[in-house]
């Protein structure tokens, strides 16, 4: 699986990467890749085939694996410079190559047809995260085609199955087929390296934490009856009351070493305090990022799903609920403690599935890359770490000891709900963000 030629280190920005990376794009969006969950949907077959033909094309031997029938992963290494590998390890790209799943009642035009409109590039994926895949291979193929090396072992990876947790994708694969990323210490991967508006100032979020997830089901016991009996122990009563306790819940505000550093820089940056018991008014000046960072701050339970009862006129002897909880790094025990205590008696909680909460260090030499990479195709621009409130392959990755990090760069518009994006309606990334994503990208990997 290892592919390229030794020769000349990575060179400038933009070229024949920047001038494919819309079309990369487009063809992936024009492949349904929806993941329900279930495993009821088509899987990444197709799209893994695709990407592994564009890396073959250009000289390098990608592995094609599937842990799963139809779910497609894609991992190529490509050879850097020894002694950069040899003092930090090799640096992993990665990818999913999944979406969620889209009404296209409900969308402007056809979520899968990669239409061009707007000066955007719309599509069921378009900022998660098939804009990054294609960066990616834009980068990844002008590196082959020029002959270019990276000054450390890069390990490119598409993968399966990560709007499921990854499960039958990054995870598998590192309980299965760890020696594929042997060596790697760190990792690059989606939802960061994108710009905000903050009073009229650019900033880019370079993420470096994320929360964990506790997907956890309920199940309410009581006593199965005639529906039309004076109800003493029912357990759909029971559950409603849990699900009440627990949804209007109001959790403690924390802040981790990673959310601090961000509103404290978001501060510097407005001129609006960080106030401590109210941060409010500093929350307002992030527009509608505001939403995914004032999840970062505490953690979170939102029932989703409610099961009970088969006819009319019986009463059920149990009844469950699902709900998505996600917990601050360090801050897993004390919400499992919590919730079996608003559950009460006669309530179960069940882990469906959990992943680890995330957090890595800012002062490191890869976010120096990182930043200068940005500040080269936007000088003067500011960048500053934050939490994810959602989860990524990193989590999976980490267990092999590899630090992970948010860095799929894109300069927006002022005026974007980029954060409405993410498995919202009329999905879209702006034409000239992701051309502008191919530089900072390119410069990031030739100093990585």
């Amino acid at each position: 699986m290892v592919g390229g030629a030794g020769g000349e280190a990575v060179g400038g920005a933009g070229g024949a990467a920047q001038a494919e990376v819309v079309d990369l794009c487009r063809d992936l969006l024009r492949m349904d890749t929806s993941n329900y969950g279930d495993g009821s949907g088509p899987g990444e077959r197709v799209a893994a085939e695709h990407v592994a033909q564009l890396l073959h094309e250009v000289g390098l031997q990608p592995e094609y694996v599937e842990g799963f029938p139809g779910r497609g992963n894609v991992v190529v290494r490509i050879p850097g410079d020894e002694r950069g590998t040899a003092e930090r390890g090799a640096l992993l790209l990665h990818g999913h190559l999944d979406v969620v799943p889209a009404r296209a009642a409900d969308w402007k035009v056809d979520p899968f047809s990669g239409e061009i409109a707007d000066g955007c590039l719309w599509g069921r994926g378009a900022v998660d995260m098939k804009d990054m895949d294609a960066m990616v291979l834009a980068v990844v193929r002008d590196m082959a085609r020029t002959g270019a090396r990276p000054p450390r072992d890069l390990v490119v990876a598409f993968l399966a199955d990560e709007e499921a947790a990854g499960v039958q994708g990054a995870e598998w694969l590192v309980h299965h087929r760890p020696e594929l990323f042997e060596g790697v210490t760190e990792a690059v991967s989606e939802v960061g390296g994108f710009s905000v508006d903050l009073d009229g100032q650019r900033a880019y979020l370079l993420q470096t934490a994320e929360k964990g997830l506790a997907w956890l089901r309920l199940v309410a016991h009581g006593r199965a009856g005639h529906g039309s009996q004076v109800g003493t122990d029912n357990a759909v009563t029971r559950l409603c009351a849990a699900v009440t306790r627990i949804g209007e819940h109001v959790w403690p505000l924390e802040y981790t070493a990673t959310v601090r550093e961000f509103l404290q820089g978001v501060s510097e940056i407005t001129g609006v305090r960080f106030d401590e018991d109210d941060p409010s008014a500093l929350l307002a000046t992030l527009g509608t990022t505001a939403r995914w960072v004032g999840a970062t701050l505490q953690n979170t339970a939102n029932p989703t799903v409610l099961e009970a009862g088969y006819k009319h006129n019986v009463i059920p002897g149990t009844a469950s609920a699902l709900v998505d909880c996600r917990f601050l790094p360090g801050r897993q025990d004390e919400l499992m403690t919590t919730i079996r205590e608003l559950a009460g008696e006669r309530v179960d909680v069940e882990v469906v599935n959990h992943s680890v909460a995330l957090e890595t260090d800012y002062a490191a030499p890869l976010v120096d890359r990182m930043r200068a990479a940005l500040q080269a195709e936007d000088p003067g621009a500011k960048v500053l770490p934050y939490c994810l409130s959602g989860g990524t392959d990193n989590k999976s990755f980490s267990h092999l000891g590899i630090r992970g990090y948010g860095f799929a760069p894109l300069r927006l518009p002022a005026g974007m709900d980029f954060a409405g994006m993410f498995h919202g309606v009329d999905e879209r990334v702006p034409v000239d963000a992701l051309e502008f994503g191919v530089r900072v990208l390119q410069r990031f990997v030739a100093t990585c």
